[in-house]
C-alpha cells in the first residue's frame, strides 16, 4: 500500500522588492520646491555679489572687465578698520554674553520655582529677537543724551555716553545674553544628577566635579553658543545704524557697506560694498564651519 505524503505548509510568497530608484526620485521631487526657493533667495544674490565684487564697468565706454581692485580696497584703510572694529565688537560682546548667559541659565536650572523658570525662558525668547530700530529707540529714550535714566542719575556729567563703543556693547548684550540662555539651557538640563551624586560619593568636591565632568560635557555647547553670539553680533546692522547713524562715530563693516551702497561718502563705491559683503560671508562661513560640529557634538548629550 502506497502512502501519499501530506502537503506541508505553503511557503509565504516573496514580496516584490520596491525599487529604490523610485523612492529616491520621489524624495528629490518632494525637496524640489525647497531647493528652488533656496536657489532663488541665496544663489541669485550670491552670483550678483560675486559678479559685482570682481568686475568693474568703465563709465565712459561701458566696458565690463574682471578685477580684484574692489576686494583689495576692502582690506585696506578705513574699510579694514571697519572690519576689525566689527570683529572686536563681536568678540567682546560674545565673550561677555556667553559668560553672563551661562551663569543665568545655570541659576534657572537650579531654581526650584517653575514659574520663575517659565517667565525667564519666555522673556529670553522675546528679548533674543528684540533688536533693530525699536531696541535702539528704547535705549535712546532711556540712556541717551536726554534719556530718563541719564537725567535722573546725571550720567552725562559723569562721562557716560550711549553713542560710544561701550554704549553699543551694552545695547548688543541686551539681546545676546538671552540668546545664550536659550542655547545653553538644554545642555545644562542634560547634566544628570546621578553624575554629580556619583562624583560626590567618590570624594570629589564641587570644583573637581565641574572641572572633570561638568565643563568637559558643556564645552561643545558653550563654544557653540559663543560662536553663535559672535556671528549674530557681527551681522547686526539695524541696531547700530539707528543708534550711531550711518557713516557715524564707530567704524563697523555693516555701516560702511550701507554708506558705500547709498553713496553717502563717495559715489560709485558699489563694488567695494559688495567686496565688503564678501568679506563678511567669508567670516560667516568660518563661524558656521566651527559652530555646526560643536552643535552636533553637544546634541549627543540631549538624547
Amino acid at each position: 500500500m502506497t502512502t501519499t505524503p501530506l502537503p506541508g505548509p505553503a511557503a509565504p510568497a516573496a514580496r516584490p522588492a520596491r525599487p529604490r530608484r523610485t523612492t529616491a526620485v520621489g524624495g528629490w521631487l518632494g525637496a524640489l520646491p525647497l531647493l528652488l526657493f533656496t536657489g532663488l533667495c541665496f544663489g541669485v544674490p550670491l552670483i550678483a555679489l560675486l559678479t559685482g565684487a570682481f568686475t568693474t564697468t568703465d563709465p565712459v565706454t561701458g566696458t565690463t572687465v574682471a578685477t580684484t581692485d574692489h576686494l583689495t580696497r576692502s582690506l585696506r584703510g578705513h574699510y579694514l578698520d571697519a572690519l576689525l572694529g566689527s570683529l572686536r565688537l563681536s568678540l567682546i560682546t560674545a565673550a561677555i554674553g556667553a559668560v553672563a548667559g551661562t551663569l543665568l541659565a545655570r541659576a534657572i536650572v537650579t531654581s526650584r520655582s517653575r514659574i520663575l523658570r517659565d517667565l525667564t525662558l519666555t522673556a529670553s525668547g522675546v528679548l533674543a529677537n528684540f533688536g533693530g530700530v525699536p531696541l535702539a529707540f528704547a535705549f535712546i529714550a532711556t540712556l541717551g543724551i536726554s534719556g530718563v535714566v541719564t537725567r535722573m542719575g546725571d550720567l552725562g556729567a559723569r562721562g557716560w555716553s550711549l553713542y560710544t563703543f561701550s554704549g553699543l556693547v551694552l545695547v548688543y548684550l541686551y539681546f545676546l545674553i538671552p540668546l545664550m540662555v536659550l542655547v545653553t539651557l538644554p545642555a545644562l538640563d542634560g547634566l544628570r544628577p546621578q553624575w554629580r551624586e556619583a562624583a560626590l560619593d567618590s570624594g570629589a568636591g564641587t570644583l573637581r566635579y565641574w572641572w572633570h565632568i561638568g565643563l568637559p560635557i558643556l564645552t561643545p555647547a558653550l563654544l557653540g553658543g559663543f560662536v553663535l553670539l559672535f556671528g549674530t553680533a557681527f551681522a547686526a546692522h539695524a541696531t547700530a545704524a539707528a543708534l550711531v547713524g550711518s557713516g557715524g562715530m564707530l567704524p563697523l563693516v555693516t555701516l560702511k557697506i550701507a554708506d558705500a551702497l547709498g553713496g553717502n561718502v563717495l559715489i560709485g563705491q558699489e563694488g567695494v560694498a559688495l567686496a565688503l559683503a564678501l568679506d563678511m560671508i567669508a567670516v560667516a562661513a568660518v563661524v558656521m564651519a566651527v559652530y555646526l560640529p560643536l552643535q552636533r557634538r553637544s546634541a549627543r548629550w540631549l538624547r
